[in-house]
């Protein structure tokens, strides 16, 4: 095990605790066991463990990207994050919002529809939620 791979581990398990055993015990890693493993090393081992800005930026920055993307599954994942390190439902609303500039209106009402339950629900992250 690679130092990438425990600093990606120890990341996701603060990020989205019980996800990482879904991802490395799924389908990825049973037909591709290099690409998820490379999965955790890339993107959390290497980029958000840098220091330059906090895992709540990184957040924001994943949200916007995955609702512009239309990857709910995702976007789900790391709204869900997002609201577990500290912002609020309010805060991830307007993300979404805002990406109807960027992405359309569409993805932006999708987004939002998609994610209602994890930005209405008082204990959508373990009774962490806030806002």
């Amino acid at each position: 095990m690679t130092d990438r791979y425990r600093r990606g581990v120890e990341i996701v398990q603060r990020l989205a605790p019980g996800t990482l055993e879904k991802f490395c015990a799924g389908r990825v890693a049973e037909l591709a066991p290099d690409f998820a493993r490379m999965a955790i090393e890339f993107p959390f081992g290497d980029l958000y463990a840098r220091e330059e800005i906090d895992l709540v930026t990184r957040e924001v920055v994943a949200i916007s990207a995955l609702a512009t993307l239309g990857h709910i599954e995702q976007l789900r994942t790391h709204i869900a994050a997002g609201l577990q390190l500290g912002l609020s439902r309010r805060a991830v609303v307007e993300i979404l919002m805002q990406s109807a500039v960027y992405a359309g209106f569409p993805q932006a009402l999708n987004a939002l529809a998609d994610c209602h339950d994890l930005l209405t629900d008082v204990d959508c992250v373990g009774g962490s939620c806030s806002g």
